[in-house]
């Protein structure tokens, strides 16, 4: 299993603001995509069923830096990778690639969660199945 995941994103009128240029908030739901994304590959979600219990990993702490600006119909290649497995959290590296050239560089922070009843949740140690689909991915 690859320690990254690579994927594209091409952007659309509505990701830009009366600029031209990608509103800076929209860098948090491309890294949401690419974490989903990167998850799947692996058997995983935010939000699923493991060992008949309902588990989730809410964002905790998110950011991103931007370096370069990113308009209409840009294609954007994006890597994400786990930057660190603690205990109960995890954390994601992003980095954001414009033919070639970094355009912006993010991390987010998520903690593992017992759901129960959708309602109430309840911080977790990550589940010994679940960090051995994360770890090998550690690194960037």
């Amino acid at each position: 299993m690859s320690p990254s995941l690579h994927t594209t994103r091409r952007i659309e009128f509505a990701d830009t603001d009366m600029a031209g240029i990608v509103h800076f908030a929209n860098f948090f739901r491309f890294m949401e995509a690419a974490e989903q994304e990167f998850l799947r590959a692996r058997g995983l979600s935010v939000a699923m069923r493991w060992e008949g219990e309902a588990i989730g990993f809410p964002r905790v702490a998110a950011s991103c830096d931007y370096v370069r600006p990113v308009r209409f119909e840009d294609v954007l290649d994006v890597t994400v990778k786990v930057h660190n497995v603690g205990r109960k959290s995890v954390t994601y590296a992003f980095e954001f690639l414009k033919e070639g050239a970094l355009v912006a560089r993010g991390q987010v922070s998520s903690v593992c969660c017992r759901v129960n009843d959708g309602r109430e949740i309840e911080s977790i140690t990550i589940p010994d199945g679940i960090r051995a689909k994360l770890e090998p991915a550690s690194g960037f």
